[in-house]
């Protein structure tokens, strides 16, 4: 099986120039309807949900990540359970915490022998693929096929490792890897159409350094962006780790070269902010565009209808929120993602949905929509029930989250926590701080309010609630 399509070539894969056999005529297939859904899993790198239109941005527009939001479910309450690209690739690959699965920070290698959700559908019999961004230190196992950026990879003429072999493509990253994804799925039309897909695309953007391409380099130009409400966050009132925190707008260097010696330092940090922000926002439209292609192809192969399309994020981002950019800490805009999925044959359009779900739930959600059996080991849990309409028997109320990476890239000090529908509890052990923040009072997260006598009896619950969460996941604290 594999070997269909490792056969042709770098130049022919890349650039796209293999015959096409259309599979307009899919749908009435006698075995299409029936058969199990093929999987597109479209995962950004860093990208916030505040960043796209259909999560309330009245700045960047994202019309083709939107139209899944329109025909899907949308979900308000996706988080990650530790806000680093790596852990979280893990957790997702695997449904399990950074405890268990090994990869608590950005420089431990993934051991390649655990159970993925990739393996187990390539086991039951899907063709599956990875194009893009992969970050773990260690090869892809459980695909037939793959190409991958080395690391954090580059944005312009990068690097590729396709099945062991490395070479440079010229053009775009998001482009690139768009194409590639278009050019697999035109593989698997003519060669293993009646089987089902699994196809992981994995895009470097937005991450940093934040390069768009040229087409959209003028794209904001003559606009100032808002900043936002907490901008000017002077940390008081807070742990000590706020402050300690090495990854401020006022202090990044990424726009060093360009600032003039006579401005003052508020001065430097708004510049800095509309330079970031709108090279950020111009990957993103990037990403969405990529997004269109990709359902444009479905349609032309027949399959969009047959196909669960999700899009996300491996974490959320500061967009100057807090005065910083970079995420690791537990506050909302670093640990909320975007989730949303399509799949109009089970999933009704322009639904929405308020339940606490994690990056642990995407494995064992693929392999119940697929009909693969989740392992008994994996700690997420399905969302196909609350995909499907169906009644959801106790779901969880809280998450709890981990953060381990000290001390750089960003002098982030490591902390724990435990974050309810209204509450969030977080432990830094290094300084033995703790932080309290009511959600639906301090929605910004400006004011911890532990050590309130009012609030004691909601800090004692929420510690024992944490203990309790990490014991039940293995944890120890």
């Amino acid at each position: 099986m594999a070997n269909k399509f490792h056969k042709f070539t770098r130049r022919k894969f890349i650039g796209g120039t293999f015959g096409l056999t259309l599979l307009g005529a899919f749908k009435s297939h006698p075995f299409a309807r029936e058969r199990r859904p093929n999987i597109l899993f479209i995962m950004s790198d860093d990208h916030a949900n505040h960043a796209l239109s259909c999560y309330g941005s009245r700045i960047v527009e994202t019309p083709n990540i939107d139209r899944l939001a329109r025909e899907g479910m949308l979900f308000r309450n996706c988080f990650v359970t530790n806000s680093l690209c790596a852990p979280s690739r893990a957790s997702i690959l695997t449904g399990k915490y950074a405890h268990v699965h090994g990869v608590k920070d950005n420089s431990t290698r993934f051991d390649p022998t655990q159970h993925t959700f990739i393996k187990l559908l390539h086991r039951a019999g899907y063709v599956t693929a990875v194009i893009g961004k992969w970050h773990l230190h260690s090869e892809p196992t459980g695909f037939d096929y793959w190409c991958v950026l080395p690391g954090q990879g580059e944005y312009v003429n990068p690097t590729f490792i396709e099945m062991k072999k490395r070479s440079k493509v010229e053009g775009y990253a998001t482009d690139i890897i768009t194409k590639m994804c278009i050019s697999w799925l035109r593989q698997w039309s003519e060669n293993m159409g009646d089987k089902p897909f699994c196809l992981l695309c994995h895009h470097k953007a937005p991450h940093r350094p934040w390069t768009p391409p040229q087409r959209h380099m003028k794209l904001y130009a003559d606009i100032e962006i808002p900043e936002p409400p907490t901008f000017d966050d002077d940390y008081s009132n807070r742990a000590s780790a706020a402050a300690h925190a090495d990854m401020r707008i006022a202090d990044m260097p990424d726009y060093a070269k360009e600032l003039k010696p006579e401005m003052t330092p508020k001065e430097r940090k708004r510049y800095n902010y509309q330079r970031f922000i709108k090279d950020y926002l111009r990957c993103v439209v990037a990403v969405d565009e990529g997004v269109g292609e990709l359902l444009r192809e479905l349609e032309q192969l027949g399959v969009i209808d047959d196909t669960v399309i999700i899009y996300t994020s491996d974490n959320g981002f500061f967009l100057g929120d807090h005065g910083w950019y970079d995420k690791r800490f537990m506050y909302e805009q670093s640990i909320r993602v975007p989730l949303i999925v399509r799949y109009p044959r089970e999933v009704k359009a322009g639904s929405t949905d308020e339940h606490i779900v994690l990056n642990v739930d995407f494995a064992p959600t693929l392999l119940d929509i697929a009909g693969v059996e989740i392992p008994g080991d994996v700690q997420g849990r399905s969302l196909k029930s609350i995909l499907f309409g169906k009644p959801v028997n106790d779901w969880r109320t809280a998450m709890y989250y981990r953060y381990y990476e000290y001390p750089k890239p960003h002098r982030v000090l490591p902390h724990y926590g435990v974050r309810t529908e209204r509450y969030k509890l977080i432990h830094y052990p290094t300084t033995g701080e703790w932080e309290l923040f009511d959600l639906h009072q301090d929605q910004h997260e400006m004011r911890n309010i532990y050590g309130e006598p009012t609030y004691s009896g909601v800090a004692m619950e929420l510690k024992e609630l944490l203990h309790r969460l990490a014991g039940e996941l293995g944890d120890t604290l």
